[in-house]
């Protein structure tokens, strides 16, 4: 089986118009044609909005990736809006669970191998935006982080686990072992569905965990998975990320993402610095300001010329 499921092969046909100027900035409106199309025409052209700092050259990229749906993608401006005042440039990446690239029957009727692809499709969207990244003079191409909220910061793990180039990552109100979010989630399985009775569990935990270990010993590249799904699972790539610039800010009441899930990731990842904020899933976002800065600092400190 191939296990490099995020290759591609690069198309750099990008379209870029201003949409808006201000004291501190430029947004461009950008798309370009997806390295890997599906079926549905709608998902085939990735979608975005760029914001250029107005003043100075050679800026670092922050690369920003919303979760299910469209409302998290409005904090990603948020963060970009603010970020970009700070001498940030960023990419806000509008996912194929987007309404601006979704079928008009979303993602309703989806099978897993459809959601297979979902993921994989989302991990090429972000290397992709790095190539775009790659042709722009004003951008500094050795200093590219990604941040990602929820479905964002599965994305944002499987990227980090799969491109160098990307330099530092922030992970919010995420995870890894999608059974275990599945199965231990409080809203969710009402939506999907319990797909294990509680010794069924057990034994898939048993059975991806195996693999995992096995991972370690032999290389993500030499073993093939007893489940295609594990290679778009974030905690199969989190041991990838042990020695990069890595944070982590978690809802210390996510109804969505389990706790166990997160410890998981962060266990896998080599424990990199983890902020429990009170608030669930989305109400954590009642604290802007102070996400805001804890992003402005990490990036500041991991795309520094220095660092």
């Amino acid at each position: 089986m191939e296990t490099n499921i995020f290759d591609y092969s690069p198309l750099l046909e990008a379209s870029l118009t201003l949409a808006r100027t201000t004291r501190h900035y430029q947004r461009y409106t950008i798309s370009f044609p997806s390295a890997h199309p599906t079926r549905f025409a709608e998902n085939n052209t990735v979608r975005g909005e760029y914001y250029q700092p107005s003043q100075g050259q050679n800026f670092p990229l922050v690369i920003l990736v919303h979760g299910m749906g469209d409302r998290s993608a409005e904090v990603c401006k948020a963060f970009a809006r603010d970020l970009v005042r700070r001498g940030l440039a960023c990419f806000v990446l509008y996912l194929i669970v987007h309404s601006k690239r979704k079928p008009p029957r979303g993602t309703k009727g989806l099978g897993d191998k459809d959601w297979f692809e979902n993921y994989r499709i989302s991990v090429i969207d972000v290397r992709q935006v790095i190539d775009w990244a790659e042709t722009r003079d004003e951008i500094d191409h050795d200093r590219i982080g990604v941040a990602g909220m929820s479905f964002g910061g599965f994305i944002t793990a499987m990227a980090l686990g799969s491109d160098p180039r990307l330099r530092s990552g922030v992970i919010i109100i995420s995870g890894g072992n999608l059974e275990k979010i599945a199965f231990c989630s409080r809203t969710l399985p009402k939506k999907w569905g319990r797909r294990h009775t509680e010794e069924g569990f057990r034994a898939q935990q048993r059975r991806y965990f195996d693999y995992l270990a096995t991972v370690d010993e032999q290389g993500l590249a030499n073993v093939t998975p007893p489940d295609e799904n594990y290679l778009v699972d974030a905690l199969t790539y989190a041991h990838l990320l042990r020695d990069r610039p890595l944070l982590l800010i978690a809802a210390r009441w996510d109804e969505v993402i389990p706790r166990a899930a997160t410890l998981d990731f962060w266990e896998r990842a080599g424990k990199p610095p983890i902020s429990w904020l009170p608030g669930g899933h989305a109400t954590v976002f009642l604290l802007y300001p102070l996400i805001m800065r804890k992003l402005a600092r990490f990036f500041k400190a991991t795309l520094s010329r220095k660092s």
